[in-house]
């Protein structure tokens, strides 16, 4: 399994855009992300630099904790969403680039509080 650089950049912030997270995962084709600004620009490239998919303008709007970012066929669809059982395991980037697994999430019915949990790891 390769690696994979996610970089995520919101295009209304500073002159060129303001750059929201940039982290390296495995070969993932989802990635959930947390508290994403409301335009986002997504790239991903592999370990030696060569894009894999990207998508410009990325907009949703509900409004969610977490975006659910799925590669298709060389660009990126975005999803808000509440988690459910069907996304504990999933890699989730953080703005500023750290990425955890989804190990635990609860939110409330009529959703005005929610609970998660993510289990870092590194290696070197």
């Amino acid at each position: 399994m390769s690696d994979r650089i996610w970089e995520i950049r919101n295009p209304d912030g500073a002159s060129m855009g303001l750059e929201v997270a940039r982290g390296r995962s495995g070969e993932h084709d989802v990635m959930l992300a947390h508290a994403m600004p409301e335009r986002i620009d997504v790239t991903v490239t592999d370990a030696n630099g060569t894009v894999v998919a990207s998508a410009s303008d990325l907009r949703h709007d509900a409004v969610t904790p977490m975006s659910r970012l799925t590669l298709d066929a060389g660009t990126i669809r975005r999803e808000n969403v509440w988690p459910s059982d069907a996304d504990l395991g999933l890699p989730v980037i953080l703005p500023g680039g750290e990425i955890g697994l989804l190990t635990t999430w609860w939110n409330a019915d009529d959703r005005s509080e929610w609970r998660w949990s993510i289990e870092l790891h590194n290696h070197a």
